[in-house]
């Protein structure tokens, strides 16, 4: 299955969560989209409930089904807990790291900086937007890319970044310091209902 395209703004309003972390989406019409959105009355099932929660995440970091998979199948082979490993890998991926340290508005943002060539990971440059970083690694931006409006419209809108990341907004890196806290990870997704959803 490729990489969905279509309106962000509708899907998120689809599955009740705002997929670009902004929640203009929901603010205006906080309702699924169609003719009886406001109206529907569905109950779902509970593998309709595993289904919609695998869809959240999925939509969220903006991945297709074969590399959601992949990770998901990675995360198990790892000590600890499934959902939590699976979580942290995905929070772990260049495009998103690049999104959290607010070089970038939106992930979808985020992998096309890292796309085009703009992002550098321990001072080498890195196109590969699913790239895992580890701890330690430095997230940076190329020096002629260092003048991007993008970056700099981003920079200017972001007000937070997690505490398991530094930024040096002079220099325009970034550092991983350390893997993060499920705390610290989206709390509107419940990462069980995503096991049971594989585990069948």
């Amino acid at each position: 299955m490729s990489r969905y395209t279509g309106s962000v703004w509708k899907k998120s309003r689809r599955l009740g969560i705002s997929l670009t972390g902004t929640g203009k989406e929901l603010d205006k019409r906080p309702y699924a989209p169609g003719q009886h959105g406001p109206n529907q009355r569905r109950k779902l099932s509970e593998y309709g409930l595993q289904l919609q929660e695998k869809q959240k995440l999925r939509f969220m970091y903006g991945i297709t089904e074969r590399q959601f998979r992949n990770l998901f199948d990675r995360a198990g082979k790892m000590k600890g807990v499934h959902g939590e490993n699976f979580m942290i890998l995905l929070e772990s991926r260049l495009d998103n790291l690049v999104y959290r340290l607010g070089l970038a508005r939106t992930r979808r943002q985020s992998r096309q900086l890292v796309n085009h060539g703009h992002i550098t990971v321990d001072g080498g440059r890195v196109d590969i937007p699913s790239y895992q970083v580890k701890p330690g690694q430095v997230i940076g931006v190329r020096e002629k890319s260092q003048n991007l409006d993008t970056i700099k419209d981003a920079i200017e809108a972001n007000s937070f970044v997690p505490e398991y990341l530094t930024f040096d907004e002079d220099k325009l890196e970034g550092t991983f310091t350390r893997l993060p806290e499920r705390s610290e990870l989206p709390a509107e997704i419940n990462e069980p209902l995503i096991v049971e959803y594989y585990s069948r």
